[in-house]
């Protein structure tokens, strides 16, 4: 086992086992077909099982699984035979909350689809190459929320913490432009001069 925890990927599943999101960090599964076998049997040892309100911990396939289900998601987190559960339990919660507050509360598989970018943000803020960097969820979504920040959309369709970014931005232009205003005594140094 590595000085430091890993993981070996994110599966983000529906409710029949389909790819909503996926993150590989191992070469365990050399082609796309070994990725997808390995995801439908694990979503079919794990379908008939209630994790929603906790997380389930499995051993599958010499690895280490921890879940957890929400309304018509599958959230699931790899790792080695030898690796820490616990880690891998918070963070799977990491990624479950910051995905729960990215998509405020809304988690489900039309939301997820449509806020894609911002569920791939989360996953590349929590893990890289399967060294875990991040578990906290608010520091996850702060991330990933002022990395996608877009100025141009209308403060009505912006989240809270997008629109606090976008303000905070225009806030500091505004100060920048306020703060040079041109001093007749500093700008005339000859007349300084050639007074004294």
């Amino acid at each position: 086992m590595d000085s430091c925890p890993c993981i070996k990927n994110f599966l983000l599943l529906d409710s029949e086992g389909n790819r909503v999101a996926v993150k590989y960090y191992s070469d365990e599964w050399p082609t796309n077909s070994a990725k997808e076998a390995f995801e439908k049997a694990l979503f079919s040892k794990t379908q008939k099982t209630n994790a929603r309100t906790e997380a389930e911990i499995a051993m599958f396939e010499n690895h280490i699984i921890v879940y957890k289900f929400v309304q018509d998601l599958h959230f699931f987190v790899v790792g080695a035979e030898g690796e820490n559960e616990l880690i891998l339990v918070t963070v799977l919660q990491g990624f479950f909350d910051a995905v729960g507050l990215l998509l405020r509360g809304n988690v489900d598989k039309k939301e997820a689809l449509e806020n894609l970018d911002l569920i791939l943000l989360c996953l590349d803020e929590i893990v890289d190459g399967g060294v875990i960097l991040e578990t906290d969820a608010n520091a996850i979504a702060g991330k990933v929320a002022s990395h996608s920040v877009d100025a141009t959309a209308p403060l009505s369709e912006q989240t809270i913490s997008q629109a606090l970014a976008t303000a905070r931005e225009h806030l500091a232009r505004s100060l920048l432009n306020c703060m040079y205003v041109p001093v007749p005594w500093l700008a005339d140094d000859d007349a300084m001069g050639s007074s004294g």
